[in-house]
């Protein structure tokens, strides 16, 4: 049997990758090891329980305030060793993080071959996101094999010369929504106090990192003028956990009338916020990706977005982090049910529940 190791470090990681472990898993030809580097312990927990895996390994390198430079250190020097011991035939990573950079790095210094999943996403600025941006750029230059969720993905590599080893799978994080959407409960204690029923919930996500201190504040100040403005809705902000985001969120929005700041949610809960609000505002990547398949219109708080294709397919709008164009944006949303029910209405352009299977079968072929 061949040796994939798969390595996670963050919630967004276990999500996309769960389906093709589970995938690897049916195979009788490969045995998947996975490997979680301990960066967001709990969150990741609650990921690998919904989906009903166990990790091999968790090399715990988690620390409090870390930086970007311990952290890289930190996990080439883990995986490596551990690779080392493994002799993984492939190293599989998803996405954009430092953990999928460094892991990739550990990886090409002992000649093990890596696979790319979510392969070719580019904003064509190397600071945004940060470090995201070039993350995933260096990493396609290591990886042999790469995974790409659209053809603008796929043009994206071949413009940097990567066209060896390219396919076209869609995106896995729609394999998990796909998983997910089975098991969501119909009501959830969590959101016993939210009227989802009679009120227009507004659901947010604040954690960009470029975005930290005055633009959070700002975009902060901006939902409780719409909270005051339109008495119909409800506006509904999961609170990340990274301390420079609450800092800031907290003295702005506590206490707020209409405005509900839970602490971070587990996936399942997350998705049943996603099913069952009205509009949703983030500045995450991954929600840009899973939102058109609830029907959810979303209002993008970034000045870049790596995922032009829900633009272009018009499910998501790219609305920047000044005040006034996001109050402009989600004034319309809450009043035109024109161009509302437009946007609903919008096929996913990110996938059709099934890359995990397109990946393995690729897998197949090659080994």
């Amino acid at each position: 049997m061949k040796k994939i190791a798969i390595i996670v470090g963050t919630r967004p990681e276990v999500i996309k990758l769960a389906p093709l472990y589970l995938e690897l898993k049916k195979s009788k030809r490969f045995k998947p090891v996975l490997i979680n580097t301990g960066q967001h312990k709990e969150m990741t927990k609650q990921m690998l329980d919904l989906f009903s895996i166990k990790e091999d390994f968790n090399l715990g390198l988690m620390e409090k305030n870390q930086n970007l430079q311990s952290l890289t250190s930190r996990v080439i020097e883990a995986s490596y060793k551990l690779f080392k011991k493994l002799k993984p035939h492939l190293v599989v990573v998803e996405g954009d993080t430092i953990t999928v950079m460094a892991a990739s790095i550990a990886s090409f210094y002992l000649r093990i071959p890596v696979a790319h999943v979510e392969a070719g996403l580019r904003t064509n600025d190397i600071y945004n996101p940060y470090p995201e941006e070039m993350a995933r750029r260096l990493v396609s230059h290591i990886a042999c094999l790469h995974f790409a969720p659209t053809e603008m993905a796929v043009r994206n590599l071949k413009r940097e010369n990567i066209s060896n080893n390219v396919y076209l799978t869609g995106n896995t994080v729609i394999d998990a929504l796909s998983y997910t959407k089975k098991r969501i409960s119909k009501e959830i204690n969590t959101f016993k106090n939210i009227d989802f029923k009679n009120k227009k919930v507004i659901l947010v996500t604040l954690h960009r990192r470029e975005n930290f201190g005055r633009v959070h504040k700002e975009i902060a100040k901006t939902l409780v003028k719409i909270s005051l403005t339109f008495d119909d809705s409800l506006i509904l902000l999961p609170l990340h956990k990274n301390p420079n985001v609450r800092k800031v969120l907290l003295p702005v929005l506590k206490n707020k009338k209409r405005i509900f700041i839970p602490e971070s949610l587990d996936y399942a809960s997350f998705m049943y916020a996603m099913k069952n609000s009205y509009l949703i505002l983030t500045d995450s990547g991954g929600i840009q990706e899973e939102a058109p398949s609830l029907g959810k219109p979303v209002l993008v708080l970034r000045t870049k977005t790596e995922r032009p294709e829900g633009i272009k397919a018009g499910c998501s709008k790219l609305v920047g982090t000044k005040p006034k164009q996001i109050f402009k944006w989600t004034s319309r949303f809450l009043t035109d049910k024109k161009l509302y029910k437009k946007m609903s209405k919008v096929k996913n352009p990110y996938g059709d529940g099934k890359a995990s299977k397109r990946i393995v079968k690729i897998l197949n072929n090659i080994f």
